[in-house]
């Protein structure tokens, strides 16, 4: 079908994409749908789905932040062109070493007032300690039903999860422990964990342990010896404290425990 795409049509979709963006950013999810054609295509090419209007409301609810501060930066201005506007952003993804975030565009035409068409795609981008940059995976199979924002809004869940239940002191949690709890299922952890964060569900629930055992550290009323708060921790063995320790800071316990005595004499 031929739209009336001409330079009359461009202030007319600046303001319903300027609505449509503010709508995603208060969480209004009954806002986003109301902008919707009822004809709308959304072509999600990092699943490689395409969905319409009756699919919308929940794959939108799924994607909204369930909290405010989701880490969403604009990389560019919305720029618009007759009935087509574009829309550049980076959606960090929490819980990884370095800089773990999707590149993401949306090309958006509006009819009627109306959004017709959303065309997203979105890139992988890790970045280490290093400055180094790697593209990351496309989805294993888009059966799993999760697009950039909804890896990102996930991550944010499971990172107050075990900020908030503290399940990482149970030395025998497991990844279906922490599904059930989570109300995601197994695949979707692991893929967020393996696939997009670079690291396995025991290394995951390690750091979490480590950084408990770091905060005991800096209570200067504790004062059992490293190896016990490892295992009050959660760390179901030295060996796997000791690895993931030196991993983190560089040292041993020990030689880290001198370089704090050390400090506090100076």
């Amino acid at each position: 079908m031929t739209l009336l795409d001409t330079p009359a049509q461009t202030p007319l979709t600046a303001d319903t994409v300027l609505r449509y963006h503010l709508c995603w950013k208060h969480r209004d999810l009954d806002g986003v749908i109301a902008l919707y054609h009822p004809d709308i295509q959304y072509h999600d090419f990092f699943q490689n789905r395409v969905l319409g209007y009756r699919e919308l409301r929940d794959y939108v609810r799924a994607c909204l932040p369930h909290e405010a501060g989701e880490d969403i930066v604009h990389s560019d201005r919305i720029r618009v062109d007759g009935c087509t506007a574009f829309i550049q952003y980076q959606v960090t993804v929490q819980g990884g070493d370095g800089l773990v975030a999707f590149q993401s565009s949306e090309a958006i035409t509006v009819k009627d007032g109306l959004i017709w068409q959303v065309n997203e795609y979105a890139t992988l981008v890790r970045q280490n300690g290093n400055g180094l940059v790697s593209s990351g995976p496309r989805p294993a199979t888009s059966r799993l039903g999760l697009s950039p924002r909804q890896l990102s809004t996930m991550a944010q869940d499971l990172e107050h999860y075990f900020q908030r239940q503290r399940p990482y002191l149970d030395p025998e949690l497991d990844l279906q422990q922490v599904a059930d709890a989570s109300g995601y299922s197994r695949n979707q952890i692991s893929y967020l964990l393996n696939q997009v964060l670079g690291q396995s569900f025991y290394r995951y629930v390690n750091q979490a342990r480590l950084q408990h055992l770091m905060a005991s550290l800096d209570d200067d009323s504790v004062e059992a010896p490293i190896d016990d708060l490892a295992f009050n921790a959660g760390f179901n063995s030295l060996s796997a404290f000791y690895k993931c320790f030196r991993e983190h800071t560089g040292l041993t316990p020990k030689a880290y425990l001198k370089q704090i005595s050390l400090r506090a004499r100076t």
